[in-house]
């Protein structure tokens, strides 16, 4: 066993439990991540709104998503808002960083349209960039008894 791992109280580490861990942030980050692109690219925001709005709604839908577990576990919302916040913002914050700097970074992805391939192969590339890269991080966050092992508590 893992000597921080068994200090924290938590189990070692795993890349699965890693993996599980940041495909869970990626669904609510992937949410907030698509649907802030295309309000932004629908309503012709400049480039700099949309990643605003679309790392906004990451946020919020990553934090939803995980406060819907932990609430279904008998909390109130106030515990669950906290275990949220715990459990997702370091996975959240790097996810985002990841996949708006691919974004940004993609020649003409910020200024293609919701009917343009280069819109959406940039974008489905910003989130496997962010998976990729994230799952170290949650491994790590994991080890320590932080980030997604917050939540485990409560499943």
């Amino acid at each position: 066993m893992d000597h921080t791992a068994h200090h924290a109280g938590t189990r070692p580490a795993t890349w699965a439990a890693a993996a599980q861990a940041t495909l869970h942030c990626l669904t609510g980050c992937a949410i907030g991540e698509v649907l802030g692109m295309v309000i932004g690219t629908a309503a012709d925001l400049h480039g700099a709104a949309t990643v605003v709005l679309s790392v906004a709604l990451a946020f919020v839908f990553g934090y939803a998503l995980t406060m819907r577990g932990v609430l279904r576990a008998g909390v109130g919302v106030r515990t669950a808002l906290k275990v949220a916040l715990a459990a997702d913002t370091v996975s959240i914050a790097v996810m985002e960083v990841l996949d708006n700097t691919v974004m940004v970074a993609v020649p003409g992805a910020m200024d293609a349209g919701l009917g343009d391939v280069l819109f959406w192969a940039s974008l489905a590339g910003s989130l496997v960039v962010a998976f990729l890269l994230t799952t170290p991080v949650n491994k790590w966050l994991i080890g320590r008894g932080k980030g997604h092992a917050v939540v485990h508590r409560y499943h």
